[in-house]
């Protein structure tokens, strides 16, 4: 049985509580909306798990243009320069924004803002809350913003399954429940999702993150772009623990140094050492693992017996391993952080279909690139889920169509697609690894199973790394080592992918035997 919730119908639905998601709502009121969540308000959010804080050029010594130099250079000529200094320039109004919803930004004794360094940035400009519990802080205080908003209606529980269309136009949302399904009636839909860090078994996101909002706009006809730009932070907790837990850059920009097993410095003759763009830390991290070494961050000297105080969340789960940070080496390895692609969007997170807004990391705005700089991505989820309201704000709830029952699809299950992308999407790929994922995920993909809408991201992820012929930010191609001449980014639908999908070798062999 299907129920309509009609009482809700004209409403804006956010699928997602995240930061985007919440910034979205609170930014949207006093116009009503509606929040669906499959699990509680803010839980399984990668938000809600940042130690790293928001970039925000704040300090005397800064300015919008070095943040987008940074910018720029970590996301290595992919960057959309328009969209990247807009974002970067609305940086303090976030931080604004924030603090006038209930956060508390770290300060010094002046009151002034705390002002952190991280990789790939020249200035000191990381705004923290909390320390390292930064997203944990500011989700917690968005939460009780949102529940203090009356215009606000929250829908735990509910796990979208598919956008419901009317002809081209957005008509409503499917989801699984506690007692089946249910529809919302809309004409908005706004995707803050998340993610794709699920689809690999070492990951610091949330597993059941996989990439659920593209699944879901791609489905719908939606454009997506960069799909192949999988960010790998390079010191994940190197454990047995699931998703891994991550030693945010923020250890590293307080001076811990990266040592082989032997105790060698590998990362001292690489331009930036240890404050390098992340791609280039995960590449030199993998190729020590590779050769069979350990890798270690080694805090000992910059930190010692203040690591504790200076990053509470993470010596708790360095404690938790049994490894004393400020006394021990911790072990670390590359996982699964960002997805720099998604669905594409313009300035004001618009998607190709109309009606359908998407902000967050579930989004491809332009602004990361080849590879995210650390820390901008609090940084858009905030602006980008702030822009999207103020988008729709203002405009008609649209005619409610009749809106037809549809089977409602069995809950996604990334199990069978994990090993699969684990083993062929890796941090360095190459020709043969990649036709061997598009070959075992395109029978997934085309299916109606649980494993069909994780490998339809995952497929999609396959099918762009395919025609990137390349090395470029955090897309390593072991087969095409050198960046090519005037690369862009590339837009594609999931109706195309499919197409270059089953006319690539060896799956395409198979199906002309």
């Amino acid at each position: 049985m299907t129920e309509l919730l009609d009482h809700l119908a004209g409403r804006t639905v956010i699928v997602g509580s995240g930061l985007a998601g919440l910034m979205t709502a609170l930014t949207l009121a006093p116009e009503p909306s509606v929040i669906v969540t499959r699990a509680a308000l803010g839980v399984e959010t990668s938000s809600a798990w940042a130690q790293g804080g928001i970039a925000a050029s704040m300090g005397a010594d800064d300015s919008a243009a070095l943040h987008l130099a940074d910018t720029l250079a970590a996301g290595d000529g992919l960057c959309d320069p328009a969209i990247a200094a807009g974002i970067i320039a609305e940086a303090p109004a976030a931080i604004a924004a924030l603090v006038q919803a209930g956060v508390r930004f770290d300060r010094n004794a002046a009151g002034e803002l705390s002002l952190g360094l991280e990789a790939a940035h020249n200035r000191r400009r990381i705004v923290h809350a909390e320390g390292d519990g930064s997203g944990a802080a500011i989700i917690a205080a968005l939460i009780k913003a949102v529940i203090e908003t009356p215009a606000i209606s929250v829908l735990e529980g509910f796990e979208a399954r598919r956008i419901v269309m009317d002809g081209e136009q957005v008509a409503g949302l499917l989801c699984g429940t506690a007692n089946g399904a249910a529809i919302l009636p809309t004409s908005k839909v706004v995707l803050a999702t998340g993610g794709i860090g699920g689809l690999y078994d070492a990951t610091t996101n949330p597993m059941g993150n996989f990439g659920q909002g593209i699944a879901l706009a791609a489905r719908a006809g939606a454009a997506l772009a960069d799909m192949e730009f999988v960010q790998f932070h390079p010191t994940a907790l190197d454990s047995r623990r699931r998703p891994l837990a991550l030693v945010s850059e923020a250890v590293r920009g307080e001076g811990a140094l990266l040592v082989n097993e032997r105790g060698e410095r590998f990362m001292a003759r690489i331009p930036g050492a240890e404050l390098a763009p992340r791609d280039v830390v995960a590449r030199a991290i993998s190729a020590e693992i590779a050769r069979g070494g350990r890798v270690f961050l080694d805090a000992r000297t910059a930190l010692g017996s203040r690591f504790a105080a200076r990053f509470p969340v993470i010596s708790t789960l360095c404690g938790e391993a049994g490894i004393d940070p400020g006394e021990d080496l911790i072990p670390v390895r590359p996982a699964v952080h960002y997805h720099m692609g998604g669905v594409a969007t313009d300035a004001n997170g618009r998607s190709s279909v109309p009606s359908l807004w998407v902000a967050g990391e579930a989004a491809s705005t332009g602004l990361h690139g080849a590879n995210r700089l650390a820390s901008n991505s609090l940084l858009e989820a905030a602006v980008m889920g702030m822009r999207a309201a103020r988008d729709i704000s203002g405009m008609p709830a649209g005619a409610t169509s009749t809106i037809s029952a549809e089977r409602l699809p069995a809950p996604a299950d990334a199990s069978l697609v994990r090993p699969i992308v684990s083993r062929h999407l890796g941090v360095l790929r190459n020709a043969g690894a990649i036709h061997g994922a598009i070959a075992a995920l395109l029978p997934l993909a085309e299916g109606n199973g649980p494993a069909a809408d994780p490998a339809i991201v995952a497929l999609l992820i396959a099918v762009f790394a395919s025609l990137r012929m390349e090395s470029r930010g955090a897309h390593a191609r072991t087969d095409f080592p050198l960046k090519i001449a005037n690369a862009n980014r590339r837009r594609m639908c999931l109706s195309d992918a499919l197409e270059i999908a089953r006319a690539t070798p060896p799956y395409a062999l198979a199906r002309s035997a």
